[in-house]
């Protein structure tokens, strides 16, 4: 699960993706849920198994009682093995460490780019390896920018450092362009030429390079089929991205007779609206009454990707 702990950061990367929704408000998500309390969040990772969660932001030190409660909360419901890594565009100290200890397993420090060719000076070099000997994983994770390479110099005191393409959004698209970057295709979030910043430390064992298009197409898949695995329901069509498909009925009146000789569970009544199998709905439309389409979001009521007519 991906606990988005805080908008809030004290630093102004021209290079971070964070979405205008959530850039500088200080919400909590889980997942792409909004929630309020550990409960909440709970709730969510249990819709998805959710082996482990990461704590990102902003910055999640920022606020690091909201960062303590969750965390205490779903060790407690999931136990130790219950996996959570924490991003940080700081360097935590002793004290700052200390409060995460037990609750926190792996800190992912985030150096900023004017600090990577002299890293062997920087606090967050000091952090890490304070971090280690506290009984943390400790590493950096950055986006592949000019000057990586700088980074080589701290790897024998790093668990590991995972670089991730640089990619293009909605909030650092002017900042790209200022640079002469631009994207790679028409179909991902990936900056062209990032890959070969990062090509001078590719080979090292503990460096982990993660693509764009894996986060978009692998891991939000596996998180999207992991939750309709457990929320779909008996009429939702679930597809092979983890998306959920179903037919709407608005301002039909009553049951349409095609559905009342289906099984009860077949149809759920919801907002004044009938949801049922997409295909009755595309099948049997001249029978149904009222304006008809066919939804596909994201499971467990999630963003919704195309509504298709249904004339």
């Amino acid at each position: 699960m991906v606990l988005f702990i805080t908008g809030r950061c004290s630093r102004t990367c021209w290079y971070c993706p964070l979405s205008a929704q959530r850039k500088g408000r200080d919400d909590v998500y889980a997942n792409e849920k909004k929630v309020q309390t550990p409960g909440e969040a709970i709730s969510v990772a249990r819709t998805m198994d959710a082996l482990g969660t990461g704590v990102t932001g902003g910055e999640p030190l920022l606020v690091p009682g909201r960062v303590r409660e969750f965390c205490m909360e779903l060790k407690k419901e999931f136990g130790e093995e219950h996996h959570i890594h924490l991003y940080t565009g700081l360097a935590p100290g002793k004290d700052e460490l200390g409060a995460l200890c037990g609750l926190v397993d792996e800190i992912r420090m985030h150096p900023p780019q004017e600090e990577w060719h002299r890293i062997g000076e920087s606090a967050f070099l000091h952090s890490a390896t304070l971090a280690r000997e506290m009984g943390f994983s400790a590493g950096f994770e950055v986006p592949a920018l000019p000057g990586i390479e700088g980074l080589r110099d701290a790897l024998s005191a790093l668990d590991f450092l995972n670089i991730n393409e640089l990619e293009w959004g909605e909030t650092n698209a002017d900042a790209m362009r200022k640079r002469g970057m631009e994207p790679a295709d028409d179909l991902h979030n990936a900056v062209s030429g990032c890959r070969d910043w990062a090509a001078p430390l590719l080979g090292h064992p503990k460096v982990h390079w993660c693509s764009s298009q894996f986060k978009d197409s692998h891991q939000l898949r596996k998180r999207l089929i992991r939750v309709a695995r457990n929320t779909a329901r008996p009429f939702d069509h679930v597809t092979d991205d983890g998306t959920i498909i179903y037919g709407v009925i608005r301002g039909g009146g009553s049951i349409p007779e095609i559905l009342s000789r289906l099984d009860r569970e077949m149809y759920e009544v919801r907002d004044g609206e009938i949801e049922t199998l997409w295909w009755i709905v595309s099948e049997y439309s001249a029978e149904i009454g009222g304006e008809k389409c066919i939804i596909e979001r994201y499971p467990d009521r999630g963003i919704i990707v195309e509504v298709t007519p249904v004339p």
